[in-house]
């Protein structure tokens, strides 16, 4: 495959792109830089290829390693230890969440199913009425958005759904419930089904294929399997003076003994909304009001599994292209948690550990996977009262870990999740419906999977819940007392400081979060290219 389909990655190094493999450095590594970014997913690479193409000299630090679609084998066994943190097994405190993320260069984009939402209107609202975030328009908005979409082949999805979507489509169409195709950053996909694994054809246009080269072909540097450990700042001058780091070996995990250290004008933290409040605590750098990590939210998934009468093949075909918010609407944003119904592809590996059961019982369950379909309840949380999401902590080695509570108002969302997806399946033609829980019987008819759901114990580790987007820590506000940073990402109190990633999100998104880090990173960063234009 690889000789058939160009590879922009290995092309580019051959022109002599500066691209550095930590592993590979034989001694410390002492650099200087315009702007160093930390992290290299959808608000670092937007963030690098805008500043590099306003002149400046911008080094973009990855913790994971440099893979591109020569490498992509659409092998569950190598993708997960290769481009996800923890090998696609990151969970929550409690364990009660798995938690997918990219850990590789392009990030979450490299890895992710491509869905493309903006933001709601109704999320930009309360973020002008609660955080005072007058400018955060839709209407302001909408040139962002337009212009992530334009440069990102963001478009409705054409082709017909595969099996696995066409089954919420049609429970969708049977029960009235509203619905849509889902838009997809792709330009001439081949409908292969693999995207969590890293494209192969290069269609999907992540950070990997687009932002990046872009950057290093205007000069921007990349040094890849390099873990920021702490930022050195100046108290007296409100400034961070360097980024402090340990080069990684080739497993990506442990330490080769060389060490890193930056000195730049501006600093850009885009480790994503585990990361990026993880280095701050790290580096005993937290804000003034103690926000730093707190107000982390997931959109905790809970998921339903249906056995269907005809040939599903979850594996095959394009992940994500319909979709309802039915859900979404039937109360306020402060009430009970809605939620968005999507549906997952399924692989075999992620299935063993997510699905219910072992040994016979779930040897059973898997022999259908031709037949099997899921649907996923994506919760919007963070606007509920009750509903406060995680906090980032470090464990004693300085590791991040996400504290995220599962209390009543979370249970409540699963709960009533799992009945509106049960209802769906059997309305689309399901035979067999099974909400994914240790206690969980396959139902042969609503009323009995209704009575089994009404009977399941609301707990972690019972429940399998997962969720693939991780916002908040570092919140944008109008004032530090109540966030983190402005509405462009910078620093209340350290002034060459910048947060350009999903954590200055004040709740949840309640969609699908990677065209909202997108428009974001684009409006932060072309400001921060006109500031560091300035003299002085």
């Amino acid at each position: 495959m690889s000789g058939k389909i160009p590879d922009p990655i290995r092309a580019g190094l051959v022109t002599g792109w500066k691209v550095f493999d930590g592993a590979a450095q034989g001694q410390d590594l002492a650099w200087d830089a315009d702007v160093v970014v930390i992290g290299s997913g959808a608000g670092g690479a937007v963030t690098a290829e805008t500043l590099s193409q306003a002149g400046l000299d911008v080094l973009i630090l990855e913790e994971g390693g440099l893979y591109s679609s020569s490498d992509f084998r659409m092998l569950e066994a190598k993708a997960y230890s290769e481009l996800y943190q923890d090998s696609a097994a990151r969970q929550t405190a409690d364990k009660g969440i798995t938690i997918l993320q990219g850990r590789a260069v392009g990030g979450g984009t490299t890895v992710n199913w491509t869905s493309s939402f903006r933001t709601p209107p109704d999320t930009l609202r309360w973020w002008q009425e609660r955080y005072g975030l007058a400018a955060l328009t839709p209407e302001a908005m909408r040139p962002w958005f337009e212009q992530a979409e334009a440069r990102l082949g963001i478009a409705p999805w054409q082709p017909e759904p595969n099996g696995n979507n066409l089954v919420l489509e049609r429970g969708c169409q049977a029960l009235g419930l509203r619905h849509a195709r889902i838009r997809r950053n792709v330009k001439g996909c081949w409908n292969l089904g693999y995207c969590g694994m890293g494209c192969p054809t290069n269609a999907k246009q992540s950070m990997l294929v687009t932002c990046i080269p872009q950057a290093l072909a205007q000069g921007a540097r990349l040094l890849a399997r390099a873990k920021v450990e702490r930022l050195q700042a100046d108290l007296s001058s409100s400034r961070i003076l360097q980024v402090h780091g340990s080069l990684l070996a080739a497993d990506g995990v442990s330490a080769t003994g060389r060490r890193f250290a930056v000195r730049a004008r501006h600093v850009v933290l885009a480790a994503g909304s585990i990361g990026s409040p993880a280095i701050m605590l790290r580096s005993g750098l937290a804000d003034s009001a103690g926000l730093t990590g707190k107000r982390t939210f997931l959109h905790p998934v809970a998921l339903s599994a249906a056995l269907m009468p005809e040939l599903i093949e979850p594996f095959n075909g394009a992940p994500q292209t319909v979709y309802s918010d039915h859900f979404m609407h039937t109360q306020s944003l402060d009430g009970p948690l809605g939620f968005k119904l999507e549906v997952p592809p399924i692989h075999p590996l992620l299935a063993s550990v997510t699905f219910p059961g072992f040994g016979h019982r779930q040897a059973l369950l898997l022999k259908g996977l031709p037949h099997l379909h899921a649907t996923l309840a994506l919760l919007r949380d963070g606007f509920h009262p009750d509903s406060q999401g995680g906090e980032v902590r470090l464990r004693g080695d300085g590791s991040p870990l996400l504290d995220y509570p599962l209390n009543d108002v979370v249970w409540d969302g699963v709960y009533r999740s799992w009945l509106a997806m049960a209802e769906l399946q059997f309305a689309a033609g399901a035979s067999q419906v099974m909400p994914l829980h240790e206690r969980a019987e396959p139902a042969d008819s609503w009323r009995q999977a209704r009575a089994m759901i009404e009977g399941l114990p609301l707990q972690a580790l019972q429940a399998k819940l997962v969720s693939a987007h991780v916002m908040g820590g570092m919140a944008m506000s109008d004032d530090p007392s109540r966030g983190v940073v402005d509405d462009f990402g910078r620093h209340w109190l350290w002034r060459n400081l910048s947060v350009i990633d999903g954590s200055i999100f004040p709740t949840s998104v309640g969609a699908n979060p990677q065209l909202s880090i997108y428009a974001f990173a684009w409006r932060a960063a072309s400001e921060l290219a006109r500031q560091l234009a300035r003299p002085g």
